[in-house]
């Protein structure tokens, strides 16, 4: 899945959506900056999956944040990824967990967190939040600390 710029599959040409859950699609293109500690953030506003009891469609931001190593996510690819989910059934904890792990096997980032801001259903809000930090390095205690201190 790491491909150089002149290999991506996606940017700058038109795709069709998938229809379900397709980590497949998923690109990365090479950090210029490896050496570097640095935040990546990403909003998506509009996402989309199906509870897996009733089929009824639930709504969320989903908030990424990474510290890139080698990899990073091409933008476009993780646009199409996140519109796979819509006809997918998951529960909210479990999309941010599996976003979460397939973003680390695809770039194998320093430290990443996943956030979901799901819409009230039935008058109640969930927001999971799963975080990963590179074991036996100071990410890892990123992540212990940033797991310890989170506040919504």
């Amino acid at each position: 899945m790491n491909k150089g710029k002149d290999q991506l599959s996606l940017l700058g040409r038109e795709v069709a959506y998938k229809q379900d859950y397709a980590p497949e699609i998923l690109e990365a293109f090479d950090n210029k900056h490896p050496e570097n500690d640095y935040w990546v953030h990403f909003n998506c506003p509009e996402f989309t999956c199906l509870c897996p009891i009733t089929g009824q469609p639930d709504f969320a931001e989903i908030r990424i944040s990474y510290l890139p190593d080698i990899r990073m996510i091409e933008s476009k690819s993780l646009k199409l990824y996140l519109f796979s989910f819509r006809n997918h059934g998951a529960f909210h904890e479990d999309c941010v967990n599996i976003i979460m792990k397939d973003l680390i096997q695809l770039m194998n980032p320093k430290y990443i967190e996943v956030t979901g801001i799901f819409a009230p259903r039935g008058g109640i809000s969930i927001y999971p939040f799963a975080n990963y930090g590179r074991p036996e390095t100071k990410y890892e205690r990123l992540a212990e600390e940033r797991l310890s201190t989170y506040s919504w």
